[in-house]
């Protein structure tokens, strides 16, 4: 006797509901991510800091979520926690200003003074481990704490992870502040960005 066949819509629901189960279970592993990194203090020094760069201008004014990892990371130097920064970010899509560029004059116009150095060409997440490496290493740099925003370092953490970025350098992680942008639906954006761009790196073999 032929099997009987089950309806077409429910094979199409499931293959519809199964990336929103993926997406949803990710954002809840992001909110207890982002829960952890909200509070984690550095546990020793490092030689430099390296700050990760995003979205230089909003609304004709730089970014408030850039300008407080910055500013994180002047804080860090503040404390005597680290002695230099590398300022990692290229290209802003949006209007074509350097990221990095944009971060070292935040931290200038904030007070720093130490060693700095740029990295003007990464355009991810990935990039910005990978493009620093070298810069770091050039520099006689080994131990660093990196800065972004809490809900992005579980992002950071996996790709460094996997890249052997963390292989080749004491890495610490430290957040800045998370809710840095004004708009609810910027920061309804961010958080569905992340879990996104995980399954992104996911597919492509990066983690």
């Amino acid at each position: 006797m032929a099997l009987r066949r089950r309806p077409r819509w429910r094979l199409a629901l499931v293959l519809l509901a199964a990336p929103v189960l993926v997406v949803a279970a990710l954002m809840v592993m992001l909110w207890h991510q982002q829960a952890q990194a909200d509070v984690r203090q550095p546990e020793r020094g490092a030689q430099y800091a390296l700050v990760l760069g995003n979205r230089a201008y909003v609304d004709g004014q730089v970014n408030p979520c850039l300008s407080s990892r910055v500013e994180r990371g002047v804080e860090l130097a503040r404390q005597g926690l680290v002695s230099g920064m590398l300022m990692s970010g290229g290209v802003d899509q949006e209007d074509g200003r350097i990221e990095a560029d944009v971060m070292a004059a935040t931290a200038r116009a904030a007070g720093y003074g130490g060693p700095l150095l740029l990295e003007p060409r990464s355009e991810s997440t990935r990039e910005n481990l990978l493009l620093s490496r070298p810069i770091l290493q050039a520099a006689g740099v080994r131990s660093v704490i990196v800065v972004s925003d809490a809900r992005h370092l579980w992002r950071v953490r996996l790709l460094a992870r996997a890249s052997g970025f963390e292989q080749d350098l004491d890495v610490q992680y430290v957040a800045s502040p998370t809710e840095c942008s004004p708009s609810v639906w910027r920061r309804w954006k961010a958080a569905l960005r992340e879990p996104l761009a995980i399954v992104n790196n996911a597919l492509h073999g990066y983690l």
